[in-house]
């Protein structure tokens, strides 16, 4: 049996993909409504494709509890934020985890910790937790770690055909936990050493992260001189070897606006780039707020209640809202002391989650003279006429109509 703990973005789909590929499955999660939800049938957040992997697993006789199970193997998936101040990685989840399931595992056990965290978290954390416990790491207790590498929107997909790593301290048992994730996983499994694996999770993320600070940073230059920015980098990379992302509001989610944040909390005085390409990122919302005054001041536009952000979540069609963009924009509003501007999202229509939010689209468009594009959900795709006649702020470079404002 495979005791999944945490059932959030990562921990459900997991434990939902092995079930229905043949492995007995509890889930385990301290959330005890989330559970019950899970029991009832429901699944907890929306992905494409997640609903017929649920009714799969259930097929498969998987189980929900908000108890720790006794059993051979555990797979650890529950959230690593940052320190805001330090930078480093809080480990907290994972240790209580560990802790938790060290009162109830047997000897022999495998703990995979899937969780993304900084290198050498693993040994700094996690093996005293399970000492604590009365184990010893490599004798008691195989520990391995193998950081998940899907995305939101599409991660039913990404978990049998992406690529995977498995970091263990022994290749017996990271070739045992391999076979397990082979199970689903068509992609190749790369089996390494523990700290190569919670590097390597960590580099990928802060590649994308750099690179996207290099596009938010080109379109505030070309902005400042009155240069098209996206008419440049189309041209650029028609060059063979150049592949320059496309700017946008910020950066969101739990991986590629929070992960390289570790490197720079361990490594102060090395991760020079990648520090403030993160403060680039970090500081676009604030770029966005600013376009969005110039544009009101040259429509004409003096009250703000007749200006609309649409879209909450961090990336399109997904109900994913962690490091919103449109969220953090909304923040810097209140620390001016200003009343939030109108909002709304197609995938929160049944409850507000923000002040000032609408639940229908058409109530957000009433009395609007100008809508800010924060997200490009299908729904506005296919809504464009809806759009007419107001000013435009694509913050996403999407929308088709004429005499569109940009970045």
């Amino acid at each position: 049996m495979i005791n999944v703990i945490g059932l959030g973005y990562i921990g459900l789909p997991t434990a939902l993909m092995l079930a229905s590929h043949g492995a007995e499955v509890v889930g385990t999660d301290c959330n005890a409504a989330l559970v019950d939800r899970l029991n009832a049938g429901r699944t907890t957040f929306k992905e494409k494709g997640l609903d017929e992997l649920f009714e799969a697993a259930l097929a498969g006789g998987i189980r929900f509890t908000t108890e720790y199970q006794r059993t051979d193997m555990y797979i650890v998936s529950v959230p690593t934020p940052y320190d805001k101040f330090s930078k480093k990685v809080d480990a907290g989840y994972v240790v209580a985890a560990v802790q938790e399931l060290m009162k109830h595992c047997p000897r022999g056990a495998t703990v995979v910790i899937e969780s993304t965290v900084s290198p050498g978290t693993i040994d700094k954390y996690v093996r005293p937790a399970i000492e604590a416990g009365g184990f010893t790491p490599g004798v008691d207790i195989h520990l391995v770690h193998a950081p998940e590498r899907i995305i939101p929107g599409n991660m039913v997909y990404e978990l049998v055909h992406n690529n995977r790593t498995i970091g263990a301290d022994s290749k017996e048992a990271g070739e045992r936990v391999k076979a397990c994730y082979a199970s689903f996983c068509q992609g190749e499994i790369v089996v390494t050493d523990i700290r190569t694996a919670e590097m390597t999770k960590v580099v990928e993320n802060t590649y994308r992260a750099v690179n996207i600070a290099f596009a938010n940073e080109l379109s505030r230059i070309c902005r400042h001189d009155g240069m098209d920015v996206y008419e440049i980098i189309r041209i650029c990379n028609m060059h063979p070897r150049v592949n320059i992302l496309q700017p946008g509001p910020g950066v969101g989610g739990h991986c590629i606006s929070v992960d390289p944040w570790f490197l720079v909390g361990d490594y102060p005085k090395l991760a020079k780039v990648i520090d403030e390409s993160m403060k680039t990122n970090d500081s676009q919302p604030e770029f966005v707020l600013e376009r969005i005054h110039e544009i009101m001041k040259a429509a004409g536009i003096t009250d703000d209640r007749r200006v609309g952000l649409y879209g909450l979540t961090y990336k399109e069609n997904v109900d994913d809202i962690r490091e919103s963009p449109t969220l953090q924009l909304l923040e810097l509003q209140q620390r001016h002391l200003a009343r939030p501007l109108k909002t709304f999202d197609p995938y929160f229509t049944d409850r507000p989650i923000v002040e000032n939010q609408v639940l229908s689209f058409d109530s957000f468009l009433e009395g609007l003279d100008m809508v800010v594009i924060m997200v490009g959900h299908e729904h506005i795709r296919q809504n464009w006429d809806r759009l007419r006649g107001k000013v435009i702020f694509d913050t996403r470079n999407i929308c088709p109509l004429e005499g569109v404002h940009h970045l």
